[in-house]
């Protein structure tokens, strides 16, 4: 008979497979669906810059480097060519207006003027005698119409003397029409001279009348040129002070030439260059405060110029009231030059970290600070110590603000 074979109890090597199958199973059912895959980047806490993001005041400036100049420059031309004789004042010296700086000379231009003096003698002498002409010819005409008017009454009287006689036949009649002849003559001649002296008169006057303004405009002619030869000794137009003199002895200076220049030094102003990126923000009127052995100064900008230069623009601004003391031409200040009205806002302190994510994300550390994570934010203006932060972080948050150049790709930090 066969002997009946009975099975074995306990855990078999099959079981074992399928069990191991199961939780192999099961472990990847849990790292796909409860397990975060971030890549994960251990980093040194220590070496790094964490900063709080805080609620607070937004000023909206920037802080620009400015170059002091004095409030006006005023050029020195010759107004007059000539060869330097003296120089009375040197460069650097301060001056007053119409302290003399130069001293020139110019034979030509004297010989100019005695030219004109000459002709101006010349034309005057030539005014006194054709008025002294028109004189005796005005005298002569008035005697010449006094013997007419004696000429008219004795042929008048003749003329009606023979008409009476006529009448009674006791002449001719040809005596009697020469005496009417010569009666009728005599008036003409009279009516004809008294019409010459008519014009005459207004010929003479109207000949006067150039003659001088001929003279009118020698004698200005002749003060101009005098004024030109003052114009020999260079002077200052302005008080100031001399800060370029080109000018030596013997040396010849053109009519309009540059021979120098002068700073009005009674205020200054500050021109700063500012970067293009704030092209559109920046206008005429904005304010700037300037610092100076702990003390404020307050700036308005007064002009931009429209040229962008190598990336920069520059600006011209003016103190508001006071000035700081001892100011020198071309000393270097930095000023905060206010954008925008402050603003309630959430601060993010500034960081390298912006040069690697350009502000559209941050690495924000958990809540028990053993790690960091990457999060989108949103940056709106900043100034030299803070962004506004738009949106992404709250206040309160921890973020690391210094550079992520080490960081690559991953997506969370772990500290040691």
């Amino acid at each position: 008979m066969d002997k009946p074979i009975e099975k074995k109890k306990g855990i078999k090597r099959k079981h074992i497979y399928i069990g191991l199958a199961v939780l192999a199973f099961l472990l990847l059912i849990y790292q796909v669906f409860f397990v975060e895959h971030v890549s994960t980047y251990v980093v040194d806490a220590e070496k790094l810059s964490i900063e709080t993001v805080n609620n607070g005041i937004f000023n909206d400036y920037i802080t620009i480097t400015g170059n002091v100049e004095p409030i006006a420059t005023i050029y020195l031309d010759a107004r007059e060519g000539g060869r330097v004789e003296e120089k009375v004042i040197e460069e650097g010296e301060n001056l007053k207006k119409g302290d003399v700086i130069l001293r020139l000379s110019n034979p030509s231009l004297s010989l100019s003027i005695l030219n004109s003096e000459a002709q101006l003698a010349e034309k005057n002498n030539f005014l006194r005698n054709t008025m002294l002409a028109m004189e005796q010819e005005k005298l002569s005409i008035k005697r010449e119409l006094l013997n007419l008017r004696f000429e008219i009454k004795r042929k008048k009287r003749a003329y009606e003397q023979n008409k009476s006689l006529y009448a009674d036949e006791l002449i001719s009649t040809e005596i009697f029409l020469v005496s009417e002849e010569d009666y009728q003559f005599a008036v003409s001649s009279y009516d004809l001279y008294l019409e010459r002296q008519k014009q005459d008169s207004v010929y003479r006057t109207i000949q006067v009348k150039q003659m001088r303004n001929n003279l009118a405009n020698m004698a200005l002619n002749l003060k101009l040129v005098r004024q030109r030869q003052n114009y020999l000794q260079v002077t200052s137009p302005v008080d100031g002070q001399l800060t370029i003199l080109d000018a030596e002895l013997g040396q010849s200076i053109p009519k309009g030439g540059r021979i120098g220049q002068i700073h009005i030094l009674t205020s200054f102003k500050v021109i700063a260059q500012i970067d293009e990126h704030y092209i559109d923000k920046v206008r005429v009127g904005l304010t700037a405060v300037l610092e100076r052995q702990g003390q404020e100064f307050g700036l308005k900008i007064r002009k931009v110029l429209p040229d962008v230069r190598s990336g920069r623009f520059a600006v011209e601004m003016i103190f508001d009231s006071e000035m700081p003391e001892n100011m020198r031409t071309g000393q270097t200040y930095y000023a905060r030059l206010q954008l925008g009205s402050p603003k309630e806002s959430l601060l993010l302190p500034r960081g390298n970290f912006f040069q690697e994510t350009g502000g559209q994300w941050i690495f924000v550390l958990s809540a028990d600070g053993k790690s960091a994570t990457k999060r989108s934010i949103k940056i709106g203006r900043q100034n030299p110590n803070y962004y506004e932060l738009l949106e992404g972080l709250n206040a309160g948050e921890k973020v690391i603000i210094s550079g992520y150049d080490n960081f690559g790709d991953n997506e969370r930090l772990e500290f040691k």
